[in-house]
C-alpha cells in the first residue's frame, strides 16, 4: 500500500516558531532532529491534523518520533481517524493510543480499516508541546476494491 498521507494537507494546533511547520511531517522524511519535525507551541490538547482530500479505508498509521530529545512528549497522544472536524477531529474514533515512547523511534499503529478523511493526533489532557518528526497513513479509497 501506498503513504496517502504524502498526498494530504497538514495542519496544527499552534507552531511554536517558523521552523516546526505542520507539513514537516508528511514529507516523506524520517529524520528524527528538529529541524525535520513538527513542533506545535505550549498548551492544552494541541494537535496535529492531514487531510486526505478524501475518504480512506485506513489499515495503520506510522508515527517517527522526535529522536534529538523531548521524545517522552508523545506519551499519552491519542490518533483519531473520521470525517468530521469537530472539536479539530478529536471527536472522531480512536484508532490507537500511544502508551509507550522510545527516542527516535518509528512505531505502527493498527487501524482495523477506519474509515476517515482526516487524521488527527492530539495529546488531549495536559498541557504539552506536539513534535511529529513523521505520519505515514496506509490504506485505500473507499470503495475501491484494492
Amino acid at each position: 500500500q501506498n503513504n496517502v498521507a504524502l498526498k494530504g494537507t497538514a495542519t496544527q494546533s499552534s507552531k511554536r516558531d517558523q521552523l516546526g511547520v505542520p507539513e514537516h511531517a508528511i514529507n516523506g522524511n524520517k529524520n528524527s532532529g528538529y529541524l525535520s519535525c513538527t513542533h506545535t507551541g505550549h498548551g492544552t490538547g494541541p494537535w496535529w491534523r492531514v487531510d486526505l482530500q478524501q475518504p480512506y479505508r485506513i489499515s495503520a498509521v506510522v508515527i517517527t518520533n522526535r529522536g534529538d530529545c523531548c521524545w517522552e512528549r508523545l506519551r499519552g497522544a491519542e490518533i483519531y481517524i473520521g470525517n468530521s472536524l469537530e472539536k479539530n477531529g478529536t471527536l472522531n474514533p480512536r484508532c490507537a493510543s500511544i502508551s509507550s515512547v522510545a527516542k527516535g523511534s518509528t512505531d505502527s499503529y493498527c487501524c482495523n480499516q477506519l474509515v476517515g478523511r482526516y487524521i488527527t493526533i492530539a495529546i488531549p489532557t495536559r498541557e504539552e508541546y506536539l513534535t511529529l518528526c513523521e505520519v505515514e497513513v496506509y490504506g485505500g479509497l473507499v470503495g475501491s476494491s484494492c
